[in-house]
């Protein structure tokens, strides 16, 4: 199990890592998340939701993804509420106060054992990784997710410190002498992880580390930018929002919502050679550029209302009037309509708004949620060669004829093309395809300058590359060694 002294030190990456490595080593790996707070969801092949970050992880394992791997999800509607999502399926939105009420825990932390047991009788070893840190006092008793966890499952728990935040020293013994002696007992050693220079300059620092905690240090992981692995968390859009200007490429402004949902969707059109993606919340860096695309949202209603606010809104619709291509996916979809409307208050209590009247139809949101897989041909594409994932609560409606996006395989029509400079789809992933990308680059390219990305061999690529890495630089004779005491 990888655990962490704090949010966003690298738990999902190392956990992907390794999950390739014992892949590699001939095991049956397999990835676990007790409880995972993220916008970022995937569609299991059984239609059940669970969190990207564990499907990247089951990908670097070389297996499909279940809904063993991630039993709890929540997805923040608000800064306060959030949608629980258990055993892949929706149970009800609640505040923080009432999720972190213990009778609930309980039940959570059931399932969550069931989930991790089954997972443990199909593969082995399972790679566990927690949440945030593991010493947050006034929540531990709550907790389903650390240390509790690593102790039903008896695993060796090694704690993930990001030197390159600063303060290592402080952050690795204070959470370790917060520890009861049997949470303690749990961590079998310590990695430092984005180490920027010579790791030999830190020599001393480790024998520091483990004089001070009693815990070895089994790693130091340098700091670094050429390998992708797709993160979890929201707090990386704030480093990809600008970058310089590349003459020739078309660029992509992805709209900044503030409950914005799965942003790996733009991943694939981010290295395609003939793009320059940034993300952005400024109306003045709309008219930059050729391509304006409005992602999914949790929360559509805010979203929108908050665009509006902002002259995000306006200013979206005045770069469609100039000739600019406006693409809307899944939220960002309901957004182009004519209106999105939720009478049952499913999120929130704004009954309905009006959208950017860019597309001829309206949205009804609803309580049941869609999840599935999809195959998918794209336009007149024939045949059905593209795949994709549908998360969304809500129903959208044509006013006129149907113009779709694509066709899914079981035959119905999704989204609407009002023509190659407008068009919104429900469909995730739906830009991981190159005949897409294609089709929304060619108004805005005059020739093709380089073959589409093979980004399923680019991902593995990279996972081999960060499990090299790992190998690299951590005691795996340690780490086996851990396994099998």
């Amino acid at each position: 199990m990888f655990v962490g002294t704090a949010s966003d030190v690298g738990k999902s990456v190392i956990t992907a890592g390794f999950c390739r490595i014992f892949r590699q080593d001939g095991y049956q790996p397999a990835p676990f998340k007790a409880q995972n707070m993220s916008l970022n969801s995937y569609a299991t092949p059984e239609g059940l939701e669970i969190g990207r970050a564990q499907a990247v992880q089951a990908e670097a394992a070389g297996i499909a993804c279940h809904v063993d791997m991630n039993p709890v999800l929540l997805k923040p509607t608000s800064d306060q509420a959030s949608q629980v999502v258990l055993n892949g399926r929706p149970i009800g939105t609640q505040t923080a106060y009432e999720y972190f009420r213990a009778n609930d825990r309980h039940e959570l932390f059931a399932a969550a054992t069931q989930a991790y047991d089954r997972l443990a009788a199909r593969f082995s070893p399972v790679v566990l990784e927690g949440a945030g840190s593991i010493s947050e006092l006034n929540l531990k008793r709550r907790d389903i997710t650390n240390l509790r966890m690593a102790q039903h499952a008896g695993a060796a728990t090694y704690l993930i410190a990001d030197i390159d935040k600063g303060g290592v020293f402080g952050s690795v013994y204070g959470t370790l002498a917060l520890l009861e002696p049997a949470e303690k007992a749990c961590i079998k050693g310590i990695i430092i992880n984005k180490f920027r220079g010579d790791a030999r300059l830190f020599a001393d620092g480790r024998q520091q580390l483990e004089d001070l905690t009693g815990v070895p240090v089994v790693g130091v992981l340098p700091y670094f930018r050429d390998i992708f692995v797709e993160e979890e968390d929201s707090v990386v859009l704030a480093y990809k929002q600008r970058r310089a200007r590349l003459a020739g490429r078309v660029r992509v402004a992805v709209v900044l919502l503030g409950r914005m949902s799965n942003f790996t969707d733009f991943d694939v059109l981010n290295h395609d050679a003939r793009t320059d993606v940034f993300f952005t919340h400024e109306a003045t860096e709309i008219n930059e550029a050729d391509i304006i695309i409005l992602p999914g949202s949790k929360n559509t209603i805010a979203d929108l209302l908050a665009l509006q606010r902002s002259g995000l809104a306006a200013a979206i619709v005045a770069a469609h009037a100039a000739g600019k291509t406006v693409v809307g996916i899944c939220g960002g979809y309901q957004m182009l309509g004519r209106s999105v409307e939720d009478p049952d208050g499913v999120e929130g209590r704004v009954g309905a708004a009006a959208g950017l009247g860019l597309l001829p139809v309206r949205t009804v949101l609803q309580g049941e949620k869609t999840t599935r897989q999809r195959q998918f041909s794209f336009r007149d594409e024939r045949p059905a060669s593209c795949r994709g994932y549908e998360i969304h609560m809500g129903q959208t409606l044509a006013e006129g004829p149907p113009h779709p996006v694509a066709t899914l395989d079981d035959g119905t029509p999704d989204g609407y093309f009002a023509g190659p400079h407008c068009w919104g789809t429900y469909l995730h992933g739906i830009l991981d395809n190159p005949v897409v990308i294609d089709a929304l680059l060619a108004p805005h390219t005059r020739q093709i300058v380089s073959a589409p990305v093979d980004f399923v061999a680019f991902k593995n690529e990279q996972y081999d590359r960060l499990a090299a890495l790992i190998r690299e630089n951590v005691d795996m004779q340690q780490i086996y060694a851990a396994l099998q005491s």
